[in-house]
């Protein structure tokens, strides 16, 4: 898989890159993470990349041509599945979706700052607008730092185990259950007897009711689906 990211601020984004999980996809030839820096597609000595938007009102907007190039660029060099714009009013990151961009070969995300990007970006270049939630960041950098995180672990030989990104919430519209590790019993507090048993189909049975009845306290939401 490939990753084509575009912003403003290149350096924001480097550093989730360089470390644990996604550092180890990169290096063993599983994904490939390119950065572009939008300001090299601007010829003026400001390298600007951002004007005042039409009919007034506070903020600055993304300009088109520097994307365009940018874009353009890219698709002159291979075919790509999605071109992706981190934005607060695209559709909201969930597990169905990290699943399906784990199977695109290509893909662009494009990093918003100001109050947006000129809708014609979104018109002619976006296939696809992708929020990490309802709230409102400096720029789409961090979105689409965790939208990265939520794709790459999905690839296969990423994690060490690969059975184990099957099982995470949300998965199968259900929170994880309850998980324990060394020592059974720590002050007192003791692991459920039954992950103890060896009894891989009851402690299977348990899990799935512990699994359903933390999302029916937490996030009933989930059942409905």
């Amino acid at each position: 898989m490939r990753i084509d990211i575009i912003t403003v601020l290149p350096e924001l984004l480097k550093s989730p890159f360089e470390a644990s999980i996604l550092k180890r996809a990169i290096e063993k030839g599983l994904v490939e993470v390119h950065f572009h820096n939008l300001r090299d597609y601007v010829t003026d000595n400001y390298k600007q990349i951002d004007d005042y938007q039409f009919g007034g009102g506070a903020g600055m907007v993304m300009m088109i041509e520097p994307i365009d190039k940018c874009i353009s660029k890219l698709k002159a060099e291979r075919t790509y599945d999605e071109i992706i714009y981190m934005t607060p009013d695209g559709e909201t990151l969930n597990q169905g979706i990290a699943n399906t961009m784990s199977l695109k070969e290509n893909v662009i995300i494009l990093c918003g700052h100001y109050k947006g990007v000129d809708q014609r970006v979104r018109d002619h270049f976006i296939t696809k607008e992708i929020s990490i939630g309802d709230y409102v960041l400096s720029g789409g950098e961090l979105g689409a730092a965790v939208f990265c995180d939520a794709v790459i672990r999905l690839l296969p030989g990423v994690l060490n185990d690969e059975t184990s990104a099957l099982t995470d919430s949300f998965q199968d519209n259900l929170l994880a259950p309850p998980v324990y590790t060394r020592p059974s019993d720590y002050k007192g507090w003791k692991v459920p007897e039954i992950l103890l048993s060896g009894n891989f189909p009851k402690i299977e049975e348990w899990r799935e009711k512990e699994a359903y009845e933390r999302t029916k306290t937490r996030r009933p939401d989930l059942l409905d689906k």
